[in-house]
């Protein structure tokens, strides 16, 4: 009996301290988890919180709110005060979905870091021709807040149907029948022709992808983040387009060139027409891009059996096809590309 005891003793001798180590691991884990928490709802209460909890080295500036149609009863407390949600990130900023207090209606706000964008006195000229380009199919401008540490914050409408990435990975049924397919390509078009045709020099998106076509409650389509890599700095501008081009939106010219243009824009519309008639991921796309092969248009008319308009279908992938040539001069302008749209369409 005393044998036994004595064996007892020392298990639990032996025991003791690795059960207080594990539980000291344990408290030491959730402590760091709601630590983490803790910090992630507080920078979430604002978008002042968000944006001032990070160190910047930047030359001071001077506080202000620009405004511009549809923002003019905007002010600065309604915008650093209001609630933010992450809703996207980049190499160069950040996107929210933030609640004006004052008013209760929604918004997008685009933090841009200082480091990756010129000085309001650089940016402003070209932010306000940006501002003046308005068309159903684009996103509007509402403000541009500069804050004292040259952090820049854009003030955007809110739609609540998303992306159009969203649209398309959520298999959405509407997201396959070919009327919402011809509305979406004809809307889309719209608002890149009137970047490059409806001023007299061309404005270039720059940055064309399902990511930055927002949808509102009618599926119509927006072009947002037009004319943005005019802003950014040079570094930023350029990985802005890597990031593009590991999602396979870049032109293959632009390996060589730095600068997008009319031509790389209406490449990138080819692939996004691609994606919405293939529901694929762009990458995917890539791979089959060029070869003809007819699995790849099999799997198209898959897609949209039963549609009723296998002629258009076929034009249609054709016109995308053109537009992702690797020639340049070969790809169709946006003007042709909408009229043998709206061909199809009919």
């Amino acid at each position: 009996m005393a044998k036994h005891r004595h064996l007892i003793k020392l298990l639990l001798c032996s025991i003791s301290p690795i059960f207080l180590l594990l539980l000291l691991l344990l408290f030491f884990l959730l402590y760091r988890r709601l630590t983490h928490r803790n910090k992630h709802n507080h920078q979430a209460r604002s978008i002042e919180t968000a944006v001032y909890n990070t160190v910047y080295d930047s030359p001071d500036e001077t506080e202000d709110l620009i405004t511009f149609p549809g923002g003019e009863d905007l002010t600065a407390s309604d915008i650093l005060e209001a609630p933010g949600e992450v809703i996207g990130r980049s190499s160069y900023g950040t996107v929210y979905r933030a609640c004006l207090r004052r008013t209760g209606s929604t918004v997008l706000l685009r933090f841009v870091r200082p480091t990756c964008i010129g000085s309001a006195h650089d940016i402003v000229p070209v932010v306000k021709t940006l501002a003046s380009v308005t068309h159903g199919n684009l996103v509007p401008l509402k403000a541009l807040y500069v804050g004292p540490r040259g952090e820049k914050l854009f003030v955007h409408p809110f739609y609540a149907a998303g992306t159009l990435a969203q649209f398309l990975r959520d298999g959405v049924v509407e997201s396959q029948r070919w009327e919402i397919t011809c509305k979406l390509s004809l809307g889309i078009t719209k608002g890149l022709d009137c970047l490059h045709t409806g001023y007299s020099k061309p404005i270039i998106h720059g940055n064309i992808k399902t990511n930055n076509i927002l949808l509102d409650e009618n599926l119509e389509p927006r072009l947002s983040d037009f004319g943005l890599h005019l802003l950014l700095s040079p570094t930023a501008g350029q990985e802005m387009l890597e990031a593009s081009a590991l999602r396979g939106y870049k032109a293959p010219e632009l390996m060589k060139i730095k600068d997008a243009t009319k031509e790389t824009d209406v490449y990138s519309l080819g692939v996004v027409l691609l994606e919405m008639l293939t529901q694929r991921d762009p990458i995917k796309i890539l791979s089959l891009l060029h070869s003809k092969d007819l699995v790849f248009e099999r799997e198209i008319s898959e897609v949209f059996k039963g549609c009723g308009n296998g002629e258009g279908l076929l034009e249609f992938f054709r016109l995308a096809m053109d537009c992702c040539t690797p020639v340049p001069g070969l790809r169709p302008d946006v003007k042709s590309i909408l009229k043998r749209l709206e061909e199809i369409s009919r």
